[in-house]
């Protein structure tokens, strides 16, 4: 009996080991790509600035859980666009020898790591300092939405001219599609190797919409390789969770104007919840619906994306 006992202690000890092990150790990243910009750090986010000589606008965008920064790079192509990225906490950044520029602006965030609250700190700092032009768009996706919000609460002043577009958002009181168990959370570090192994798989293929686009595919491939460890990615599902009960309708208060985009046939956030939380914000905020369109509006239904409007130009001096 002493016998059995002693070998099943010494399986939970190596499982723990073992679990521990895979949530701290950092994965190998997707292969990084060319932009032609620079970077500021800010503890162990980044934010991307793409090269841009006289601006017509500014864009700053938020990404998703597990996705990256290159999510909005194609729909903001236009070179007339100050483009700014920002890479959540401990992400891998997906970017060939990035040029850093020291920012002695930045400030490492006092939230917990990995937290909404920690990456809105960083957007605000974002928004607080780089943009160039008096139009501002700020766009967020998913978690991304849930960032915009928290940084219109801590800095409202930063949000009174800025048009937002919140993009099948995480918004306050709403529902993921599915939601995991405590002890599905605590076994995901085993979970996540075999994600990795097959990203795209019959087990998720529901969530991903059409795969017809090369470029959706080779994004979402990268989608389990982008948080490097995960621990991180835990600590992102945890404390979403926890701000989609905690957080309400009055963070719309923040935001003056702008869209949220809310996709008919999303499996990865409640669509129907979703939109109750929307149609709660402030009437300033175009709520849209989108039958038929995944999670990934972005990718799959462009169009739907409202138009940089382009502010009058300023006159020009007379001699």
């Amino acid at each position: 009996m002493s016998v059995a006992i002693a070998v099943l202690v010494g399986i939970v000890v190596l499982a723990l080991a073992l679990r521990q092990w895979l949530l701290v150790r950092e994965c190998t990243p997707c292969p990084s790509e060319a932009f032609d910009g620079h970077i500021h750090r800010v503890g162990k986010a980044v934010i991307a600035e793409r090269r841009c000589e006289n601006p017509r606008a500014t864009v700053l965008c938020m990404h998703g859980f597990v996705a990256d920064m290159r999510y909005f790079t194609r729909h903001y192509e236009d070179p007339g666009l100050q483009l700014i990225l920002v890479t959540s906490c401990d992400y891998h950044l997906p970017i060939t020898g990035p040029r850093e520029v020291p920012a002695p602006w930045a400030k490492v965030p006092s939230a917990p790591e990995g937290t909404i609250a920690h990456d809105a700190a960083v957007l605000v700092q974002a928004l607080e300092h780089l943009p160039r032009t008096d139009q501002v768009r700020v766009h967020g996706h998913s978690r991304g939405g849930a960032v915009v919000l928290e940084a219109a609460k801590l800095r409202p002043d930063l949000f009174e001219k800025v048009e937002v577009v919140l993009e099948a958002p995480v918004l306050p009181r709403a529902r993921a599609y599915t939601s995991l168990t405590r002890a599905q959370l605590w076994l995901l570090p085993f979970f996540i190797p075999l994600w990795r192994m097959a990203p795209i798989s019959r087990h998720n293929r529901g969530a991903w919409g059409p795969l017809e686009d090369a470029r959706k595919r080779e994004l979402i491939m990268a989608f389990p390789f982008n948080p490097k460890r995960v621990s991180t990615m835990l600590t992102n599902l945890v404390d979403l969770a926890r701000w989609f009960d905690e957080r309400d309708e009055s963070l719309f208060r923040n935001v003056r104007r702008g869209t949220v985009l809310v996709p008919g046939k999303d499996r990865v956030l409640e669509s129907k919840s979703m939109l109750e939380s929307a149609q709660k914000g402030r009437p300033e905020l175009e709520v849209v619906t989108l039958d038929g369109c995944s999670h990934f509006v972005l990718w799959d239904r462009p169009d739907a994306l409202p138009a940089l409007e382009r502010l009058p130009e300023r006159p020009s001096a007379t001699a």
